[in-house]
Protein backbone atom coordinates (compact mmCIF):
# COMPACT_ATOMS: atom_id res chain seq x y z
CA UNK A 1 0.00 0.00 0.00
CA UNK A 2 3.21 2.61 -0.01
CA UNK A 3 2.47 3.79 -3.84
CA UNK A 4 -0.80 3.89 -3.42
CA UNK A 5 -0.57 5.92 0.24
CA UNK A 6 1.94 8.23 -1.78
CA UNK A 7 0.02 8.84 -4.41
CA UNK A 8 -3.46 8.81 -3.40
CA UNK A 9 -3.81 12.61 -3.30
CA UNK A 10 -2.13 13.33 -5.73
CA UNK A 11 -3.76 11.76 -8.34
CA UNK A 12 -7.10 12.51 -6.88
CA UNK A 13 -5.92 16.04 -7.50
CA UNK A 14 -5.22 15.20 -11.02
CA UNK A 15 -8.02 13.31 -12.05
CA UNK A 16 -10.65 16.06 -10.52
CA UNK A 17 -8.28 18.51 -12.93
CA UNK A 18 -9.22 16.45 -15.46
CA UNK A 19 -12.83 15.98 -15.12
CA UNK A 20 -13.00 20.05 -14.55
CA UNK A 21 -11.07 20.64 -17.90
CA UNK A 22 -13.81 17.92 -19.50
CA UNK A 23 -16.79 20.28 -18.52
CA UNK A 24 -15.37 23.27 -19.22
CA UNK A 25 -14.11 21.86 -23.10
CA UNK A 26 -17.75 20.36 -23.20
CA UNK A 27 -20.47 22.81 -21.49
CA UNK A 28 -23.39 21.28 -23.74
CA UNK A 29 -22.82 18.08 -21.53
CA UNK A 30 -25.27 17.62 -18.71
CA UNK A 31 -24.35 15.71 -15.49
CA UNK A 32 -26.64 14.44 -13.21
CA UNK A 33 -25.41 13.05 -9.88
CA UNK A 34 -27.01 11.11 -7.56
CA UNK A 35 -26.55 10.33 -3.87
CA UNK A 36 -28.21 9.12 -0.99
CA UNK A 37 -27.69 6.47 1.95
CA UNK A 38 -30.19 3.91 -0.24
CA UNK A 39 -31.40 3.05 -3.71
CA UNK A 40 -28.65 4.94 -5.63
CA UNK A 41 -28.00 2.59 -7.82
CA UNK A 42 -32.18 1.51 -9.01
CA UNK A 43 -32.09 4.88 -9.22
CA UNK A 44 -29.07 5.82 -11.38
CA UNK A 45 -30.51 2.95 -13.89
CA UNK A 46 -34.58 4.48 -13.97
CA UNK A 47 -32.68 7.57 -14.58
CA UNK A 48 -30.61 6.51 -17.68
CA UNK A 49 -33.05 4.36 -18.54
CA UNK A 50 -35.78 7.67 -19.53
CA UNK A 51 -33.03 9.59 -20.53
CA UNK A 52 -31.90 6.88 -23.42
CA UNK A 53 -35.47 7.74 -25.31
CA UNK A 54 -34.45 11.43 -25.93
CA UNK A 55 -30.68 11.66 -25.34
CA UNK A 56 -27.20 10.24 -25.76
CA UNK A 57 -26.71 8.89 -22.05
CA UNK A 58 -23.16 7.88 -20.99
CA UNK A 59 -23.54 5.88 -17.44
CA UNK A 60 -21.09 2.88 -16.30
CA UNK A 61 -22.64 -0.01 -14.69
CA UNK A 62 -21.26 -0.84 -10.97
CA UNK A 63 -20.73 1.58 -7.97
CA UNK A 64 -18.13 3.67 -8.86
CA UNK A 65 -18.66 6.38 -6.61
CA UNK A 66 -15.64 6.70 -4.74
CA UNK A 67 -13.22 9.60 -5.37
CA UNK A 68 -10.33 7.69 -6.99
CA UNK A 69 -13.28 6.14 -9.17
CA UNK A 70 -15.76 8.97 -10.24
CA UNK A 71 -13.51 10.80 -11.74
CA UNK A 72 -12.70 8.29 -13.95
CA UNK A 73 -16.44 7.06 -14.35
CA UNK A 74 -17.63 10.18 -15.45
CA UNK A 75 -14.54 10.75 -18.33
CA UNK A 76 -15.24 7.11 -19.70
CA UNK A 77 -12.43 5.72 -18.47
CA UNK A 78 -11.00 1.77 -17.00
CA UNK A 79 -9.94 1.85 -13.38
CA UNK A 80 -6.07 0.16 -13.79
CA UNK A 81 -6.05 -3.11 -12.42
CA UNK A 82 -2.86 -2.40 -10.60
CA UNK A 83 -3.88 0.67 -8.54
CA UNK A 84 -0.39 0.54 -7.17
CA UNK A 85 1.36 0.93 -10.65
CA UNK A 86 2.91 4.56 -11.65
CA UNK A 87 3.03 3.09 -15.16
CA UNK A 88 -0.79 2.37 -15.48
CA UNK A 89 -1.75 5.62 -13.59
CA UNK A 90 0.47 7.75 -16.27
CA UNK A 91 -1.61 5.81 -19.21
CA UNK A 92 -4.96 6.82 -17.38
CA UNK A 93 -3.75 10.08 -17.74
CA UNK A 94 -3.27 10.12 -21.78
CA UNK A 95 -6.61 8.66 -21.45
CA UNK A 96 -8.18 11.61 -19.51
CA UNK A 97 -6.23 13.66 -22.15
CA UNK A 98 -7.28 12.84 -25.39
CA UNK A 99 -10.82 12.21 -23.65
CA UNK A 100 -10.82 16.06 -22.87
CA UNK A 101 -9.89 17.05 -27.11
CA UNK A 102 -12.32 14.62 -28.59
CA UNK A 103 -15.77 15.11 -30.05
CA UNK A 104 -19.04 15.96 -27.78
CA UNK A 105 -20.22 11.95 -27.08
CA UNK A 106 -22.88 12.18 -24.56
CA UNK A 107 -25.38 14.85 -24.01
CA UNK A 108 -25.92 13.25 -20.72
CA UNK A 109 -23.77 11.65 -17.38
CA UNK A 110 -25.06 9.85 -14.87
CA UNK A 111 -22.40 9.71 -11.57
CA UNK A 112 -23.14 8.07 -8.16
CA UNK A 113 -21.41 9.66 -5.55
CA UNK A 114 -21.16 7.82 -2.24
CA UNK A 115 -20.47 8.91 1.40
CA UNK A 116 -18.46 6.38 3.61
CA UNK A 117 -16.95 9.44 5.91
CA UNK A 118 -17.83 12.71 6.59
CA UNK A 119 -16.83 15.14 3.93
CA UNK A 120 -17.18 13.16 1.34
CA UNK A 121 -19.69 14.57 -0.54
CA UNK A 122 -18.84 17.68 0.31
CA UNK A 123 -15.25 16.79 -2.01
CA UNK A 124 -17.19 16.33 -4.71
CA UNK A 125 -19.02 19.30 -4.54
CA UNK A 126 -15.19 21.24 -4.95
CA UNK A 127 -14.89 20.31 -8.48
CA UNK A 128 -18.40 18.78 -10.04
CA UNK A 129 -21.03 21.89 -10.99
CA UNK A 130 -23.68 18.95 -11.66
CA UNK A 131 -26.92 20.29 -13.82
CA UNK A 132 -29.37 18.12 -11.62
CA UNK A 133 -28.46 16.25 -7.79
CA UNK A 134 -31.08 13.60 -6.89
CA UNK A 135 -30.50 12.29 -3.43
CA UNK A 136 -32.28 9.08 -2.70
CA UNK A 137 -32.47 8.82 0.99
CA UNK A 138 -31.47 9.60 4.43
CA UNK A 139 -31.03 6.39 6.45
CA UNK A 140 -29.05 4.89 8.78
CA UNK A 141 -25.28 3.97 7.19
CA UNK A 142 -22.05 3.76 8.15
CA UNK A 143 -22.45 4.98 11.57
CA UNK A 144 -19.47 4.31 13.29
CA UNK A 145 -18.35 7.02 11.33
CA UNK A 146 -21.16 9.46 11.08
CA UNK A 147 -22.41 8.87 14.89
CA UNK A 148 -25.68 11.04 14.51
CA UNK A 149 -28.35 11.02 11.73
CA UNK A 150 -27.93 15.09 11.05
CA UNK A 151 -24.77 13.95 10.39
CA UNK A 152 -25.61 11.31 7.67
CA UNK A 153 -28.37 14.07 6.36
CA UNK A 154 -26.72 17.22 6.69
CA UNK A 155 -23.60 15.23 4.26
CA UNK A 156 -26.16 13.26 1.72
CA UNK A 157 -27.99 16.70 1.12
CA UNK A 158 -25.11 18.38 0.08
CA UNK A 159 -25.20 17.07 -3.04
CA UNK A 160 -28.51 18.89 -3.98
CA UNK A 161 -26.64 21.99 -2.55
CA UNK A 162 -24.30 22.16 -4.73
CA UNK A 163 -26.36 21.34 -8.01
CA UNK A 164 -27.86 23.60 -10.17
CA UNK A 165 -31.48 21.44 -10.15
CA UNK A 166 -31.97 19.55 -6.89
CA UNK A 167 -34.56 16.76 -6.54
CA UNK A 168 -34.74 15.21 -3.36
CA UNK A 169 -36.74 12.00 -2.25
CA UNK A 170 -40.08 13.15 -0.02
CA UNK A 171 -40.99 9.69 1.24
CA UNK A 172 -37.25 8.53 2.29
CA UNK A 173 -36.14 11.80 3.78
CA UNK A 174 -37.68 12.69 6.76
CA UNK A 175 -38.12 16.71 6.89
CA UNK A 176 -36.64 17.65 9.71
CA UNK A 177 -33.27 17.60 7.79
CA UNK A 178 -34.93 20.34 5.56
CA UNK A 179 -32.81 22.58 7.62
CA UNK A 180 -29.95 21.46 6.12
CA UNK A 181 -30.86 22.19 2.49
CA UNK A 182 -29.71 25.79 0.74
CA UNK A 183 -30.79 25.03 -2.49
CA UNK A 184 -33.92 26.63 -3.23
CA UNK A 185 -34.19 25.37 -6.73
CA UNK A 186 -35.52 22.14 -5.63
CA UNK A 187 -38.46 19.33 -6.36
CA UNK A 188 -39.83 16.16 -4.35
CA UNK A 189 -40.59 13.27 -5.62
CA UNK A 190 -42.02 9.73 -4.21
CA UNK A 191 -45.36 7.59 -4.10
CA UNK A 192 -47.01 9.85 -1.54
CA UNK A 193 -49.43 13.07 -1.94
CA UNK A 194 -46.90 15.25 -0.26
CA UNK A 195 -44.29 14.23 -3.01
CA UNK A 196 -44.68 16.81 -6.43
CA UNK A 197 -43.80 14.12 -8.72
CA UNK A 198 -45.42 11.00 -7.69
CA UNK A 199 -47.39 7.35 -8.72
CA UNK A 200 -50.70 6.71 -8.01
CA UNK A 201 -50.98 3.02 -7.91
CA UNK A 202 -53.79 1.29 -9.66
CA UNK A 203 -53.19 -2.55 -9.80
CA UNK A 204 -50.54 -4.63 -9.04
CA UNK A 205 -48.95 -8.11 -10.44
CA UNK A 206 -46.50 -10.12 -10.23
CA UNK A 207 -46.30 -10.47 -14.02
CA UNK A 208 -46.51 -6.79 -15.34
CA UNK A 209 -45.37 -4.82 -11.70
CA UNK A 210 -47.78 -1.36 -11.11
CA UNK A 211 -50.45 0.42 -13.34
CA UNK A 212 -51.21 3.57 -12.52
CA UNK A 213 -50.80 7.34 -13.35
CA UNK A 214 -47.91 9.64 -12.99
CA UNK A 215 -48.59 13.07 -11.77
CA UNK A 216 -46.27 15.66 -11.84
CA UNK A 217 -46.73 19.40 -12.08
CA UNK A 218 -46.25 20.46 -15.37
CA UNK A 219 -48.60 17.39 -17.50
CA UNK A 220 -51.21 16.04 -17.32
CA UNK A 221 -51.41 12.68 -15.62
CA UNK A 222 -49.50 9.88 -17.38
CA UNK A 223 -50.81 6.58 -17.59
CA UNK A 224 -48.04 4.15 -16.93
CA UNK A 225 -46.49 0.67 -16.51
CA UNK A 226 -43.87 -0.06 -14.57
CA UNK A 227 -42.50 -3.75 -14.35
CA UNK A 228 -40.68 -3.38 -10.57
CA UNK A 229 -41.88 -4.94 -7.23
CA UNK A 230 -42.60 -2.90 -3.84
CA UNK A 231 -43.50 0.54 -3.03
CA UNK A 232 -40.37 1.15 -2.41
CA UNK A 233 -38.99 0.43 -6.13
CA UNK A 234 -41.12 2.94 -7.46
CA UNK A 235 -39.57 5.62 -5.91
CA UNK A 236 -36.48 5.83 -8.15
CA UNK A 237 -38.63 5.67 -11.15
CA UNK A 238 -40.47 8.68 -9.75
CA UNK A 239 -36.98 10.49 -9.33
CA UNK A 240 -36.38 9.14 -12.78
CA UNK A 241 -39.49 10.90 -13.86
CA UNK A 242 -38.65 14.23 -11.85
CA UNK A 243 -35.32 14.54 -13.77
CA UNK A 244 -36.60 13.54 -17.56
CA UNK A 245 -39.35 16.58 -17.11
CA UNK A 246 -36.68 18.77 -15.94
CA UNK A 247 -34.44 17.60 -18.98
CA UNK A 248 -37.61 18.73 -21.36
CA UNK A 249 -38.66 15.68 -22.27
CA UNK A 250 -41.40 14.76 -23.24
CA UNK A 251 -45.21 12.77 -21.83
CA UNK A 252 -44.70 10.12 -24.98
CA UNK A 253 -41.08 9.88 -24.59
CA UNK A 254 -41.37 9.32 -20.58
CA UNK A 255 -44.20 6.82 -21.35
CA UNK A 256 -41.91 4.84 -23.69
CA UNK A 257 -39.05 5.03 -21.54
CA UNK A 258 -41.12 3.60 -18.26
CA UNK A 259 -42.03 0.54 -19.87
CA UNK A 260 -38.45 -0.57 -20.17
CA UNK A 261 -37.45 0.01 -16.58
CA UNK A 262 -36.59 -3.37 -15.05
CA UNK A 263 -34.81 -4.19 -11.64
CA UNK A 264 -31.12 -4.30 -11.14
CA UNK A 265 -29.92 -7.84 -10.51
CA UNK A 266 -30.48 -8.10 -6.63
CA UNK A 267 -32.98 -5.16 -5.89
CA UNK A 268 -35.86 -6.59 -5.69
CA UNK A 269 -35.78 -8.59 -8.45
CA UNK A 270 -38.92 -11.13 -8.77
CA UNK A 271 -37.56 -14.50 -10.08
CA UNK A 272 -39.07 -18.13 -10.31
CA UNK A 273 -38.01 -20.09 -7.87
CA UNK A 274 -38.25 -24.43 -7.28
CA UNK A 275 -41.75 -26.12 -6.77
CA UNK A 276 -42.86 -23.02 -7.98
CA UNK A 277 -42.61 -20.33 -5.51
CA UNK A 278 -42.13 -17.09 -6.43
CA UNK A 279 -38.27 -15.21 -5.10
CA UNK A 280 -38.11 -11.71 -4.24
CA UNK A 281 -33.84 -11.40 -4.93
CA UNK A 282 -33.64 -8.22 -2.97
CA UNK A 283 -30.02 -9.65 -1.75
CA UNK A 284 -27.43 -6.69 -2.82
CA UNK A 285 -27.55 -4.78 0.14
CA UNK A 286 -29.69 -4.11 3.49
CA UNK A 287 -30.49 -1.29 5.45
CA UNK A 288 -33.01 -0.71 7.89
CA UNK A 289 -35.35 1.26 5.06
CA UNK A 290 -34.77 -0.92 2.66
CA UNK A 291 -35.61 -4.37 4.84
CA UNK A 292 -38.65 -2.78 6.18
CA UNK A 293 -39.89 -2.34 3.12
CA UNK A 294 -39.33 -5.26 1.12
CA UNK A 295 -40.94 -7.16 4.11
CA UNK A 296 -44.15 -5.40 3.56
CA UNK A 297 -43.37 -6.31 -0.51
CA UNK A 298 -43.56 -9.81 0.51
CA UNK A 299 -46.85 -9.49 3.35
CA UNK A 300 -48.62 -7.65 -0.44
CA UNK A 301 -48.26 -11.04 -1.77
CA UNK A 302 -50.97 -13.15 -2.32
CA UNK A 303 -49.22 -16.80 -1.87
CA UNK A 304 -49.55 -20.05 0.50
CA UNK A 305 -47.06 -19.27 2.48
CA UNK A 306 -44.23 -16.95 3.18
CA UNK A 307 -41.39 -17.04 4.07
CA UNK A 308 -38.27 -13.99 4.77
CA UNK A 309 -34.58 -14.62 4.49
CA UNK A 310 -33.14 -11.54 6.36
CA UNK A 311 -29.38 -11.64 6.38
CA UNK A 312 -27.28 -8.83 8.76
CA UNK A 313 -27.15 -5.32 8.07
CA UNK A 314 -23.55 -3.88 7.56
CA UNK A 315 -22.36 -1.20 8.51
CA UNK A 316 -24.86 -0.09 11.09
CA UNK A 317 -21.77 0.60 14.11
CA UNK A 318 -24.04 1.62 17.38
CA UNK A 319 -27.36 1.36 16.27
CA UNK A 320 -26.71 -2.10 14.63
CA UNK A 321 -28.47 -3.84 17.40
CA UNK A 322 -31.29 -1.78 17.71
CA UNK A 323 -32.01 -1.80 14.35
CA UNK A 324 -31.90 -5.61 14.13
CA UNK A 325 -34.10 -6.00 16.71
CA UNK A 326 -36.59 -3.37 14.84
CA UNK A 327 -36.53 -5.05 12.01
CA UNK A 328 -37.40 -8.43 13.90
CA UNK A 329 -40.07 -6.57 15.48
CA UNK A 330 -41.56 -5.93 12.23
CA UNK A 331 -41.50 -10.01 11.41
CA UNK A 332 -45.61 -11.09 11.53
CA UNK A 333 -46.36 -14.82 12.32
CA UNK A 334 -49.78 -14.25 11.03
CA UNK A 335 -47.94 -14.28 7.83
CA UNK A 336 -44.72 -15.58 7.52
CA UNK A 337 -44.23 -19.45 8.16
CA UNK A 338 -40.41 -18.84 8.63
CA UNK A 339 -38.01 -16.16 9.26
CA UNK A 340 -34.34 -16.84 8.78
CA UNK A 341 -31.52 -15.24 9.30
CA UNK A 342 -28.22 -15.20 7.94
CA UNK A 343 -25.16 -13.90 9.97
CA UNK A 344 -24.08 -12.82 13.76
CA UNK A 345 -26.09 -9.83 13.61
CA UNK A 346 -29.12 -10.90 12.51
CA UNK A 347 -29.21 -14.24 14.82
CA UNK A 348 -27.89 -12.03 17.79
CA UNK A 349 -30.60 -9.07 17.37
CA UNK A 350 -33.54 -9.73 15.03
CA UNK A 351 -33.53 -13.42 15.36
CA UNK A 352 -34.73 -12.94 19.37
CA UNK A 353 -37.20 -10.25 18.68
CA UNK A 354 -39.19 -12.24 15.70
CA UNK A 355 -39.34 -15.34 17.88
CA UNK A 356 -40.84 -12.93 20.76
CA UNK A 357 -43.48 -12.13 18.22
CA UNK A 358 -44.66 -15.33 17.95
CA UNK A 359 -42.63 -16.38 14.34
CA UNK A 360 -40.90 -19.67 13.76
CA UNK A 361 -37.34 -19.07 13.51
CA UNK A 362 -33.84 -20.09 12.35
CA UNK A 363 -30.52 -19.04 12.12
CA UNK A 364 -27.26 -19.30 10.13
CA UNK A 365 -23.95 -18.51 9.45
CA UNK A 366 -23.72 -19.59 5.94
CA UNK A 367 -26.27 -18.28 3.10
CA UNK A 368 -25.49 -21.27 1.52
CA UNK A 369 -26.88 -23.61 4.71
CA UNK A 370 -29.64 -21.14 4.56
CA UNK A 371 -31.10 -21.64 1.12
CA UNK A 372 -30.79 -25.52 2.30
CA UNK A 373 -33.12 -25.14 4.71
CA UNK A 374 -35.62 -23.16 3.15
CA UNK A 375 -35.41 -25.78 -0.04
CA UNK A 376 -36.63 -28.30 2.46
CA UNK A 377 -39.70 -26.10 3.89
CA UNK A 378 -41.19 -24.41 1.22
CA UNK A 379 -44.71 -25.19 -0.40
CA UNK A 380 -45.57 -25.35 -3.37
CA UNK A 381 -46.15 -21.78 -5.06
CA UNK A 382 -44.67 -20.23 -1.77
CA UNK A 383 -43.37 -15.93 -1.97
CA UNK A 384 -39.63 -16.13 -0.35
CA UNK A 385 -38.36 -12.75 0.25
CA UNK A 386 -33.78 -12.91 0.10
CA UNK A 387 -32.70 -9.57 1.81
CA UNK A 388 -29.15 -9.36 2.67
CA UNK A 389 -25.95 -7.52 2.12
CA UNK A 390 -22.90 -7.94 0.88
CA UNK A 391 -19.52 -8.49 3.14
CA UNK A 392 -19.76 -11.85 4.85
CA UNK A 393 -23.95 -11.97 3.88
CA UNK A 394 -23.85 -12.63 0.50
CA UNK A 395 -27.41 -13.92 0.50
CA UNK A 396 -27.38 -14.24 -3.82
CA UNK A 397 -25.66 -17.73 -2.86
CA UNK A 398 -29.79 -18.39 -1.02
CA UNK A 399 -31.74 -17.60 -4.19
CA UNK A 400 -29.37 -20.08 -6.37
CA UNK A 401 -30.19 -22.82 -4.24
CA UNK A 402 -33.65 -22.43 -4.21
CA UNK A 403 -34.37 -20.95 -8.17
CA UNK A 404 -34.61 -22.69 -11.30
CA UNK A 405 -32.15 -20.71 -12.53
CA UNK A 406 -28.97 -22.43 -13.75
CA UNK A 407 -26.42 -20.21 -14.43
CA UNK A 408 -27.44 -16.91 -12.01
CA UNK A 409 -27.33 -14.84 -14.92
CA UNK A 410 -29.69 -12.89 -12.92
CA UNK A 411 -28.27 -12.25 -9.74
CA UNK A 412 -25.87 -9.61 -8.57
CA UNK A 413 -22.08 -10.76 -7.83
CA UNK A 414 -20.89 -13.27 -10.61
CA UNK A 415 -17.86 -12.36 -11.71
CA UNK A 416 -15.57 -14.81 -11.61
CA UNK A 417 -13.40 -12.74 -8.90
CA UNK A 418 -16.61 -12.56 -7.06
CA UNK A 419 -17.51 -16.55 -7.62
CA UNK A 420 -13.71 -16.64 -6.11
CA UNK A 421 -14.02 -14.41 -3.10
CA UNK A 422 -17.17 -16.11 -2.15
CA UNK A 423 -15.92 -19.63 -2.56
CA UNK A 424 -12.83 -18.85 -0.34
CA UNK A 425 -15.44 -17.43 2.39
CA UNK A 426 -17.98 -20.43 2.14
CA UNK A 427 -15.31 -22.82 2.42
CA UNK A 428 -14.86 -22.35 6.10
CA UNK A 429 -18.35 -23.41 6.90
CA UNK A 430 -18.07 -26.66 5.11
Amino acid sequence: MIVVDMFKLPIQFILERYVTKYFKKHPEVKLIVVAGSVGKTSTKHAIATLLSQRFAVAMQEGNHNTHLSAPLAILGIKYPENIKSIAAWLSVFRAARTRIKMPTGPDVIIQEIGADHPGDIARFGRYLRPYIGVVTSVTPEHMEYFKTMDAVAKEELMAANFSELAIINRDDIDGEYAKFLTNGNLNTYGTTGIAEYKFEMQNFTTENGYEGAVFTPEYDPIQATVKVAGEHSLRPVMGAVAVAVKMGMTTEQIAAGLKLIRPVPGRMNILKGQNKTLIIDDSYNSSPIAASSALQALYGLQAPQHIAVLGDMNELGDVSAAEHEKLGKLCDPNILSWVVTVGEQAEKYLAPAARQRGCQVRSFKSAIDAGGFVRGVMEEGAAILVKGSQGGIYTEETVKVISTMEEGDELVRQSPQWLKTKADFFSKFS
